[in-house]
């Protein structure tokens, strides 16, 4: 289990980090979303040790985290780490290699993530020759070779088409079904939406909230419900109780003040087809808390 503990930062005046807490626990895939310098790329740094928290702690299975942890720990910065002139499996099983591995199994490990990721039939090529979503494929499979205990990821599925993309959830979702805990950070709140057991949004250095996406989806203020009705008269739904977020057709979203005052309104008004509340998505709930 990963935990950190009130993580604070500073570069001169700026905060970036103002007591981040996070817990990630085994097999749990954890979604870190924010805008652009929220801190989310300081927060993976720290935990890896590329940069150093003006206080707080990072602790890994209860105990603080050093160098022979963080080798066990798979990492993918935010910018590209790659050798442009080595080849895609050379690479490959020279990080596999760095983090112990024994040169058969560094070998296997790379074959069998070059098919995974889609990067078989360019296994022997130069990466300065790869596209640029293909190398992101590579990027991503150097942080995985070492087969490791935890996956810090900063933005994994930039760039990727909709192909990569389901292949790495998919070797993540394995990942996480064996034990092993992940962090990804994302702008793609779509994909957190659907990947992720927990989320944590982040704005200007603190967390504003953490919790699964159905916790998240529990505080949200604001309350709607979606009615759609047949044989109904023109300009019916003004005639509901509540305020209207959107209408189209013969169905309308607005939020209620007693949904059983709606209901009982929308069956005098025309035949009920559907009626039932909306589950807001994770970007509504990411504009709701940030603001």
């Amino acid at each position: 289990m990963l935990r950190i503990d009130e993580l604070r930062k500073r570069y001169g005046e700026k905060v970036a980090l103002d007591g981040v807490s996070l817990t990630v626990r085994p097999g749990e895939m954890f979604g870190f979303v924010g805008a652009n310098g929220a801190g989310k790329t300081t927060t993976m740094r720290i935990v890896m040790g590329v940069l150093q928290a003006d206080g707080g702690e990072v602790r890994w299975q209860d105990r603080p985290i050093d160098f022979a942890v963080r080798r066990r720990f798979g990492y993918m910065p935010e910018e590209r780490g790659l050798y442009a002139k080595m080849r895609v499996r050379e690479q490959l099983e020279y990080f596999g290699r760095l983090h112990g591995m024994a040169p058969a199994r560094a070998r296997r490990s790379a074959d069998d993530l070059l098919e995974r990721l889609g990067l078989t039939e360019r296994r022997d090529t130069e990466v300065e020759r790869l596209s640029l979503g293909n190398q992101q494929r590579v990027q991503l499979a150097v942080a995985l070779v070492h087969e490791p205990e935890m996956l810090i990821l900063d933005e994994p599925f930039s760039g990727l088409d909709p192909i990569a993309v389901d292949a790495l959830a998919e070797v993540l979702l394995e990942r996480t079904a064996a034990g092993v805990p992940v962090v990804f950070s994302s702008h793609q709140l779509e994909l957190v939406e659907r990947l992720c057991d927990s989320v944590g949004i982040i704005a200007s250095g603190r967390m504003v909230a953490v919790g699964s996406v159905a916790e998240l989806r529990g505080r949200e203020r604001h309350k709607r419900l979606r009615v759609v009705l047949s044989d109904a008269e023109p300009g019916w739904a003004d005639r509901l109780p509540g305020t209207i977020v959107a209408k189209d057709g013969d169905e309308v979203i607005l939020e209620p003040a007693d949904d059983q005052e709606v209901l009982r309104e929308a069956m005098r008004l025309g035949r009920v087809e559907q009626f039932g509340w909306v589950e807001p998505k994770l970007s509504e709930i990411f504009r709701e808390v940030v603001a």
